[in-house]
């Protein structure tokens, strides 16, 4: 008998019993519920299980095992980081990218009173798949009304120039700290990561005059720059230049001191001389005074009795035979 005629046997005598069908059809539904109760939840998501209706428990990531028709699961990305527009809708990613722009959401008014178009992206995630899941419905519509009350209130405390200009990154700030406020308001489960301002557009009648304080702030931060560029580059040499001189001043100073000191010294010399013999130190002095104020003159000495006696100094022999040159002095 062949395997094949064994296998026909095997199966005429298991269905000609109607116990023995019933029981393989059982067995068999057995494990098709069986095969539904099991799900798998992918990295970054979160399993959330409902028996009857009934939060029952949360799963993570991996392949697992609820009871069909009695349980159902959820399982939320709680990684992805979801994008909303505020003021305007992405139509083409492009490039280049197309945008519709929605002027009821981004219309606002500023704390002093002025309008101003304002877009803004928001992104956020979920933090809470269960707060997600149950505590709020249609999640999604609240939280674009949150984004947009949240830039509102933000908006309405600043002025028109921070918004156009100054205060962009504050308002930021502001508007993410505010969204976060409500969220946790709400108990939405959702976590606000970061805002962004893309356009702020002052009303078309004052928009040229704030182009141009635009332009005059950067130029403002510009010269700025360019100030403390020169100042950079300028202090160190003026810094060098002051040690210099008083690196010069005070070399001055000690050679002066120097001199002044030797002077001392020298003149206190010549008048312990002076005080010992008055006459040959008072005539030795104006010889060697006379000898400095008239370097390339002859001079003489003569005798001052009136003795005919003559001190030859200089050249006294070319002076006594008249062989003077240029008119020099006797």
């Amino acid at each position: 008998m062949t395997q094949e005629e064994i296998v026909r046997n095997l199966v005429r005598k298991i269905f000609s019993s109607p116990r023995t069908v019933a029981i393989v059809i059982i067995i068999a539904l057995v494990f098709a519920v069986m095969s539904m109760g099991f799900y798998k939840v992918e990295p970054g998501e979160r399993g959330v299980i409902r028996r009857f209706g009934k939060l029952n428990r949360e799963t993570g990531e991996g392949l697992h095992l609820m009871i069909p028709i009695l349980e159902k699961r959820n399982t939320p990305q709680v990684q992805a980081v979801r994008r909303m527009e505020i003021g305007y809708r992405t139509i083409d990613q492009g490039p280049p990218a197309k945008y519709s722009f929605i002027h009821q959401e981004a219309l606002m008014l500023t704390g002093d009173e002025n309008i101003v178009d304002v877009n803004i992206t928001v992104q956020y995630r979920i933090s809470d798949p269960v707060k997600y899941l149950f505590n709020v419905r249609n999640v999604e519509s609240v939280a674009r009304q949150v984004c947009e009350t949240a830039l509102r209130q933000v908006i309405g405390f600043h002025t028109i120039d921070d918004a156009i200009a100054g205060g962009k990154e504050a308002i930021q700030m502001e508007t993410r700290d505010k969204i976060q406020e409500l969220f946790d308001k709400y108990n939405c489960g959702l976590l606000c990561i970061n805002t962004q301002l893309q356009d702020v557009i002052a009303p078309r009648e004052v928009d040229s005059a704030f182009k141009d304080v635009a332009s005059a702030r950067e130029d403002k931060e510009r010269m700025t720059r360019e100030a403390e560029g020169y100042e950079n580059q300028i202090v160190p040499i003026a810094r060098g230049e002051a040690e210099r001189m008083i690196k010069d001043a005070q070399a001055d100073s000690l050679e002066r001191v120097e001199k002044s000191t030797g002077d001392v010294s020298r003149f206190l010399a010549v008048y312990d001389e002076y005080r010992k013999q008055p006459d040959v130190t008072r005539a030795r002095l104006y010889i060697e005074t006379m000898e400095e104020i008239l370097p390339g003159l002859k001079k003489y000495i003569i005798d001052s009795e009136g003795n005919g006696n003559i001190t030859n100094v200089l050249g006294l022999p070319e002076a006594l035979s008249g062989n003077t040159k240029g008119g020099e002095s006797k």
